[in-house]
């Protein structure tokens, strides 16, 4: 959410885990319950490139860069991020990313936007988030989580896509992917389907100009049983093709973005109709604590009751269509 300003909301359409933060804290995960097992791709063509199940005991840090940070991304976000494992762990077959409500010391930015010296920031929340920025990153693509997000009012877990380089400038010339999104789940919410309150989750495109006339496309859903996406496992995903992308959430398609509904101002994109969406994106997940969209929707501000919590994912797959791996489209049709 590095680049996620609040002005979003306003453009055009525009621990060694302690048992507090541990998993018996907030629910462990049962496989037994989970809903979204075993999805596969719509198109038999699509080949896996690119997996991380988070087997073991650690982080793989040749797959996952954590971001060490206090500056809010943008979005007066309340936590640092930190590379502990009270904020990011890997145990039975899962990946935690903690939030904990605690005093904490560190880095303003992450290295490639930070000042030097990267002045040190004191905020009173932590919490975890990692990128494969610089490790790995693709151009078209179906990418998939399998993750069971946090409830509460102020909690804001995100998995999402960003420009390797940025050919085409700064956020948003060159463009972002949310596969998923959720705010204060289970807070109050008057727009909302069904008797629980806050029950959906987002995706979204991000493109344009820069701030203030930045631009985005957006779709708040439900799941078809209007449940809490809280309550269980899901698999999200993202099918991304020349002039074309869709989001899913456990095969079923529920937002649709073609090519004619996005733009760059950059210069560098003069004649190209699929820019800012055909170059190399890295992917990242984390969990957000506070921020402008969350305190500022619901039951509005941060339930610390609501903390520690955690956003546990699954795994995380990324596959490219093996007949036509220069556009990806041939797996869309």
């Amino acid at each position: 959410m590095m680049a996620r300003f609040w002005l979003k909301a306003l453009a055009v359409a525009s621990c060694a885990a302690l048992p507090a933060c541990g998993a018996e804290a907030v629910g462990e995960p049962a496989q037994s319950a989970a809903t979204g097992t075993g999805v596969a791709p719509l198109s038999e063509d699509w080949t896996l490139v690119w997996e991380d199940e988070f087997e073991g005991t650690s982080l793989d840090y040749l797959k996952w860069v954590p971001e060490e940070s206090c500056w809010g991304g943008g979005n007066n976000e309340r936590q640092c991020y930190t590379d502990r494992a009270e904020n990011i762990a890997v145990e039975d077959g899962f990946l935690y990313l903690k939030a904990r409500k605690e005093t904490f010391t560190g880095p303003d930015r992450p290295p490639e936007i930070a000042e030097n010296p990267n002045p040190q920031v004191t905020r009173e929340y932590t919490s975890g988030k990692i990128r494969t920025r610089g490790l790995h990153s693709w151009k078209y693509g179906r990418f998939e989580v399998r993750a069971k997000v946090p409830a509460g009012q102020g909690m804001w877990p995100a998995v999402w896509m960003m420009p390797e380089t940025g050919e085409y400038g700064g956020w948003p010339l060159s463009g972002e992917i949310d596969i998923l999104e959720a705010v204060n789940l289970g807070a109050e919410c008057d727009e909302c389907e069904g008797t629980l309150g806050e029950n959906r989750h987002v995706s979204a495109l991000h493109f344009g100009d820069t701030s203030p006339a930045n631009a985005f496309v957006s779709q708040k859903s439900p799941l078809p049983d209007l449940s809490l996406p809280s309550d269980g496992f899901h698999v999200y995903a993202v099918e991304w093709g020349e002039g074309l992308i869709r989001f899913l959430i456990n095969d079923r398609v529920h937002f649709t973005v073609p090519r004619e509904e996005w733009f760059t101002a950059s210069p560098l994109a003069a004649g190209n109709a699929n820019a800012p969406f055909d170059k190399p994106f890295y992917i990242m997940a984390n969990l957000a604590v506070g921020g402008k969209w969350p305190e500022e929707s619901n039951e509005l501000g941060l339930d610390e009751d609501t903390l520690p919590n955690q956003f546990v994912i699954d795994w995380i797959r990324v596959y490219q269509c093996k007949e036509d791996r220069d556009t990806g489209r041939a797996c869309m049709n």
